[in-house]
């Protein structure tokens, strides 16, 4: 049967994945030798809510590569799939539906809500599935799971249950993220900080009782530029809402200005007058003296930084607003809070004989506003009072002192609101006590050896490669801080703590076992036998309600403390509510390795695959995700998770920028695929995957590889139309073909080079440079190379020469086809299918070992690569200085040993055929008009005078020349500014530096096209 004239990629990459799937080709332990170590990956769950994008694209298809070169070698690999349950994103998608619809979650209530996101993920959930199966992933999708399934679910929570017990989770009161739009606290990674414009409001701070200080400024040198009396401290705000909850106003303890008034309070410019709160100066390491006036008032329950200065000092945390970022309206009259504050401020009473939470230092009028509306009525009135900061304007005028200035401030990235730091009752993981192991592992992963090895034959240690990621990952658990996993969302896995009225938690995986606690508990407490039943769901509140406000208080039957009185009582019933928050998605993916493998069960994938073996993922997740997995497996399993993992970089755009819908720069991987096959998508996103390095994307870099899935396509039909496929046994590829002719001795031995590099740069995480010699050896030295060095064979008279270069073709394409099925599947498979009959499917075909030692044949290896080297220096000459290419030139033997002459008197013909040569001859020196070639053993002369103008020719290359020298200079001068390469955007610094290497490049070409002209008369 005639091949097709092309590859329909669009038409045949489906129906190939679907014979795969047919097959079990990717179930675990698939094409595994007896006895065969495990190889285990797994994947980064994507979100269930999510669709590919390019990251998605570039992650698996590295993952791709490493599981089936794995499985074509025999090893017993599984490459784990699955999704997360993507806690609010999938909130937030499904209450969009709703909204549609009219509904909102709180009407229908937490269980009916519930079931409503079941609901959409059963319809839509596996979209992000099939997307990633176009792609070509080869995971074991019958073992796909799910971070909400019920197995994942019973090791999240017995997780958690088992940290509690150990005292590594409590619950406690810290500043978080909190998203006023979804009344949750997020994780870092869920904020975006971006620059807006802002304002810098200055105000006055007066000292308490009209006290004064002498305020002095200094210049660089010492001496006085200002000195005057003043009544108060100045202080810059972004935030005047804030002002409400200060604790104190900190000053840096070397700052002269205010080394008088340390220890002084001061007044709080807003409020009713009659309860103006006073507040301490104090002095901390955390101000900057030469940044506004040096004086930073303290807010600690609404700014991070704040927040650590409070602690140090012990300054009480005010919270201000509630859960939807308006001013509160709970706890205590402003004049009793203030009050209290105010005894707190002078040290008459401690922050911990009052109930910090129930003082509401909002005044009563600002109360119930929005956090922007409290804003501007603060300012109007400090602004009354004449507490603002002034300077003159224009027309000499005194005006408040405001600087318009761009400022970072923090969004969700799902809900587009600006977060707000926040003190709230939170679930907490105490890392501390769980990091040592995860560091430890990591620093004996990057010291390890080659050969260093466990037990089970595995590298010791963790190993993250590229190794300046490993400096992210030790900065982070170095200074780790409790990890916040608690979100006050009802789509999640749920606490599992449930409370009594007295509020004694019970932390339990079931109702069932908490009743059991909470009976003995009464039992041996209270010397009470009761009947323990669950408040139903709706009882709950909405979540986050208790985050931010109240301690929790929960309906119960009261229990008499009199024996007497118990006796006649009805039967004790003590009511039990459960935690409403959800965990964070975060601790749920933090066990993902062995969630997925059956843990807390010890099951035989369990013992076979964990820990598994290379971790592919961002850069961005390295602390949320890769740090986490490594403490919670240590903690919970006492091993690390995998022994390497490797660290890629982002996908940008061609020029070099993040992908963004604003700038509408974003590349969309099922559209790649759709017009240029997922084939020529994974190729090029594996080509450009050099360690470390961000990818510059573009269409025509895809269609480029579009090309070389074309050429691959050709090669084998070019193959097949003479005759290959009827001499060539498809059955055996693993027997090497004899060889006599020269070439074929050589094409051999080039084979098992490639292979060796390709083996050498997988095992070495080196995705670029494997694609980089799969391409230049098919392409160049397969398709280009060996195809017409073939020609003449398989033309010739000399029959068994043609049947011996047809079984070495054969032979060759298989390897090419073997070795390049891992990057480029579909067209591989498909061809390796049309060619004859086979004992099996590419996908489990047996990766080569062929080696150099074994199939290099040194003689024609040398003899091959002097007539490439000659050729190739031909066609240099003759580009460099633009002989049509339909020109025969003369070749001149000028010098030569006695093995390049044998080897030109044996390939001639086929140098005269690939270099457009006229006649070969020979000349006792380079003749005037003629450039030169040298190859080892020789040198060659060109006669151009007659073929082209060689004034001119010599002209155009030394003014091309002079231009890249220019440029050149100019650019490495750039380069050597040391304020040009630390303060410019790192993608201009790249882009700078690829620009030189390229000019250099040229520049170097046309030196030695120079150099060719030289004895050019």
């Amino acid at each position: 049967m005639t091949m097709e004239k092309t590859f329909d990629a669009a038409l045949e990459e489906p129906e190939i994945y679907r014979r795969w799937e047919e097959a079990g080709a990717f179930r675990a332990g698939a094409n595994a030798r007896p006895g065969a170590e495990s190889f285990c990956i797994m994947i980064p769950p994507p979100n269930v809510t999510g669709s590919l994008h390019m990251g998605h694209a570039f992650n698996n298809t590295l993952q791709d590569i490493l599981v089936r070169w794995k499985r074509m070698q025999g090893f017993d690999v599984l490459w784990q799939p699955g999704q997360d349950h993507a806690g609010i994103a999938t909130q937030m998608v499904v209450e969009r539906e709703l909204a549609r619809e009219g509904l909102d979650r709180r009407q229908l209530g937490r269980e009916k809500f519930l079931e409503k996101v079941w609901e959409w993920k059963e319809k839509s959930g596996g979209t992000i599935i099939a997307q990633l199966k176009r792609l070509g992933a080869s995971c074991d999708w019958s073992r796909n799971r799910f971070t909400m399934d019920e197995g994942f679910q019973k090791a999240v929570i017995e997780a958690f249950v088992r940290l509690y017990e150990e005292g590594l989770i409590y619950r406690g009161k810290r500043l978080v993220n909190w998203d006023p739009k979804f009344e949750t606290a997020i994780s870092d990674l869920e904020v975006e900080n971006i620059e807006v414009d802002g304002h810098m409001w200055h105000f006055k701070y007066p000292l308490a009782g009209g006290e004064t200080y002498t305020y002095v400024e200094k210049d660089a040198d010492g001496n006085v530029i200002l000195e005057e009396e003043r009544d108060y401290i100045s202080i810059a705000t972004t935030r005047p809402e804030t002002m409400l909850g200060d604790g104190a106003v900190a000053v840096h303890p070397e700052d002269e200005r205010y080394a008088p008034i340390v220890g002084k309070l001061v007044e709080i410019p807003v409020g009713p007058k009659a309860h103006r709160r006073l507040i301490p100066i104090i002095a901390d390491e955390y101000p900057d003296p030469e940044f506004g006036s040096g004086a930073v008032k303290i807010t600690g329950a609404h700014d991070f930084n704040d927040y650590e200065v409070a602690r140090r000092h012990g300054i009480p945390l005010y919270r201000l607003m509630d859960t939807r970022a308006r001013m509160r309206t709970d706890g205590l009259s402003y004049e009793e809070s203030a009050t209290l504050a105010g005894r707190i401020a002078r040290g008459e009473i401690s922050p911990d004989e009052v109930d910090i939470d129930r003082i509401n230092l909002v005044p009563e009028e600002l109360r119930g506003l929005d956090r922007y509306e409290a804003r501007k009525r603060i300012i109007e009135a400090i602004n009354a009072e004449g507490l603002a900061v002034t300077v003159r304007d224009a027309e000499g005028k005194e005006v408040p002192l405001v600087e318009n200035k761009k400022i970072m401030q923090p969004f969700g990235d799902r809900s587009k609101v600006v977060i707000e730091p926040m003190l709230t009752d939170q679930w907490f993981v105490d890392t501390a006590k769980i990091v040592g192991p995860a560091i430890e592992a990591v620093k004996r992963g990057m010291a390890r050896g080659e050969d260093e090895r466990d037990g089970r034959g595995k590298p010791v240690g963790t190993k993250i490669l590229p190794e300046r990621d490993a400096k992210v990952y030790f900065h982070w658990l170095e200074n780790i801080e409790p990890w916040c996993i608690s979100r006050q969302l009802w789509w999640g896995h749920r606490i599992p703590v449930w409370y009594d009225d007295e509020g004694n938690a019970f932390c339990a995986p079931s109702f069932e076992k908490a009743a059991e606690k909470a009976k003995k508990h009464y039992r041996e407490k209270h010397g009470l036998e009761v009947e323990v039943l669950e408040n139903p769901l709706e009882d709950e509140g909405a979540p986050g309600k208790r985050a931010a406000s109240q301690p929790y208080t929960f309906k119960a039957a009261w229990i008499s403390e009199k024996p007497e009185e118990q006796e006649e009582a009805e039967p004790v019933v003590v009511r039990l509510s459960r935690d409403p928050d959800v965990l964070d998605t975060w601790f749920s993916s933090g066990i993902w390795p062995i969630g997925t493998l059956g843990w807390p069960e010890d099951t035989p994938e369990l013992a076979r695959y964990f820990p598994t073996d290379v971790l592919v993922t961002g850069f961005d997740i390295i602390f949320f995700w890769v740090a986490r997995m490594m403490m919670m497996q240590y903690a919970l399993a006492g091993e690390r998770p995998f022994h390497t993992v490797y660290v890629h970089a982002l996908v940008r755009d061609e020029k070099g920028r993040k992908m963004s819908k604003s700038i509408g720069n974003v590349i969309d991987p099922l559209e790649l695929i759709d017009e240029f096959g997922a084939d020529a998508v994974r190729f090029t996103l594996a080509a450009m995957a050099a360690m470390g390095r961000d990818l510059k994307l573009s269409k025509d870099r895809v269609k480029g590889y579009r090309n070389f899935v074309t050429k691959i396509w050709n090669a084998v039909r070019f193959a097949e139309m003479n005759g290959v496929y009827e001499s060539y046994d498809t059955r055996r590829p693993g027997e090497v073909p004899a060889a006599t002719a020269t070439v074929n001795r050589w094409i051999i031995g080039e084979t098992a080079r490639a292979r060796e590099a390709v083996d050498a740069a997988l095992g070495q995480y080196r995705f670029n440079d494997a694609a980089a010699t799969l391409y230049g050896f098919a392409w160049g030295t397969v398709f280009d190379w060996y195809v017409e060095f073939s020609k003449p064979l398989l033309q010739g008279e000399d029959a068994a020469l043609a049947e011996e270069t047809r079984k070495v073709m054969g032979w060759v394409l298989d390897q090419v086809l073997t070795l390049l099925h891992p990057f480029i599947p579909f067209v591989t498979e498909a061809l390796w299918g049309r060619l004859g009959p086979r004992d099996k499917m590419l996908v489990h075909a047996d990766w080569p070992t062929w080696t150099t030692e074994a199939l290099l044949d040194a003689e024609a290896d040398c003899e091959i690569n002097w007539v490439i080297a000659l050729v190739e220096g031909i066609r240099s000459a003759r580009a460099q200085l633009r002989v049509p290419a339909g020109a025969k030139v003369d070749l001149l033997t000028v010098e030569l040993d006695g093995k390049g002459r044998e080897a030109l008197d044996r390939n001639a013909a086929l140098i005269s055929r690939l270099a457009r040569i006229g006649e070969i001859g020979t000349a006792e020196r380079v003749p005037e008009g003629a450039v030169t070639v040298a190859v080892e053993g020789g040198l060659f002369a060109l006669p151009l005078g007659e073929v082209i103008d060689i004034a001119a020719e010599r002209a155009r290359l030394e003014k091309t020349l002079a231009k890249l020298e220019k440029e050149v200079a100019g650019l490495e001068k750039r380069l050597a500014n040391p304020r040009f390469v630390e303060n410019a955007a790192p993608q201009v610094v790249e882009e700078t530096r690829e620009q030189a290497a390229q000019r250099r490049e040229e520049r170097d070409k046309l030196r030695e096209a120079l150099s060719r002209l030289g004895p050019i008369g």
